[in-house]
């Protein structure tokens, strides 16, 4: 009993008034650590994140967003301004005239038209059909549909001219060229529409369409109920693509179309630019390439969020 007691006493100090205190400790006390933002603003954090961060993003931007800038900033220049040994950033005496001859030039809203109801179509479809074979490749029992699969992947990897003088046959012997549909009708499929929905539909619970299956719903009903609604964001981004996509096309309606009141908004540019063959027209050139690249990106910025939200649903469970 005594030697618990001496062992318990000498393991305790006591203070001054001889009350029990707390267990001593032995080594050293721990240096102060250095505040967060101290360490956020080293010399090697700085350095990093200026060279891996911030650099790569202003060199991007600038390649991306000068040529823009500049192509809108010169529509508002004379030719004076433009062909100048002293050019200059800001119009010193902006005008409109440029656009003014564009349409004097080219009939600008029949071409216009023509890109709208080509884009609106041509994507219209396109989505459907991509929404509607992704489901039946996923949810139909559908025979060798792996081996359909295999010939989508495949069609991504074909580029679009080796395909060239086989439509421009076709639609030639149909009757199509000069014509609008015939714009339309070779590029209806889309192997890339098809493929990013499959993926997504993949991954959407079985229970979702089991439940509405046990209920009675048929395919038809599963699909714009259940599986369209879930997978919004990823049909919005191809349906985004498909129009980008479709607005832009160039060489297809520049290969089948021969009359300026067929052409579409990028045809009409090239026939401008063959109309406008002087060194002086660059302000017309800028204009009208301003007229087709700014409806696309109005759309393509009040969308883009989509764009990330349907590539990346389903990446993470």
């Amino acid at each position: 009993m005594s030697t618990v007691t001496r062992t318990t006493s000498a393991a305790t100090s006591r203070d001054a008034d001889g009350a029990p205190g707390t267990p001593s400790t032995t080594g050293p006390a721990p240096a102060p650590t250095q505040p967060e933002w101290r360490r956020a603003f080293r010399r090697e954090n700085v350095v990093a994140t200026l060279v891996g961060g911030y650099l790569p993003l202003v060199i991007a931007v600038l390649i991306i967003a000068a040529p823009l800038v500049w192509m809108l900033i010169a529509s508002f220049k004379p030719a004076s301004e433009i062909v100048t040994p002293d050019p200059t950033l800001w119009p010193q005496d902006p005008t409109s005239a440029n656009y003014a001859l564009v349409a004097d030039r080219v009939p600008l809203a029949r071409v216009f038209l023509n890109s709208v109801v080509v884009t609106a179509v041509g994507a219209g479809i396109k989505v459907l059909l991509a929404i509607t074979t992704a489901y039946a490749l996923v949810f139909v029992r559908v025979p060798g549909r792996n081996a359909i699969f295999l010939g989508i992947l495949v069609a991504l990897m074909v580029p679009p001219e080796a395909a060239m003088l086989p439509n421009y046959l076709t639609i030639s012997a149909l009757g199509g060229r000069d014509t609008l549909w015939g714009i339309v009708l070779p590029g209806l499929g889309t192997a890339f529409g098809t493929f990013l929905l499959r993926q997504q539909f993949r991954a959407l619970p079985l229970e979702l369409v089991e439940a509405a299956e046990l209920d009675g719903a048929g395919h038809w009903r599963r699909l714009w109920s259940i599986v369209a609604p879930v997978s919004l964001p990823a049909i919005v981004t191809v349906a985004l693509v498909t129009v980008v996509n479709e607005w832009n096309n160039f060489l297809w309606p520049l290969v089948i179309i021969d009359s300026p009141e067929n052409m579409t908004l990028p045809v009409g540019l090239n026939l401008l630019r063959s109309i406008e063959s002087q060194t002086g027209a660059y302000g017309v050139l800028m204009a009208g390439a301003v007229l087709v690249i700014v409806p696309v990106l109005l759309v393509f910025a009040l969308l883009q969020r989509h764009i990330v939200a349907g590539l990346t649903q389903g990446a993470v469970k």
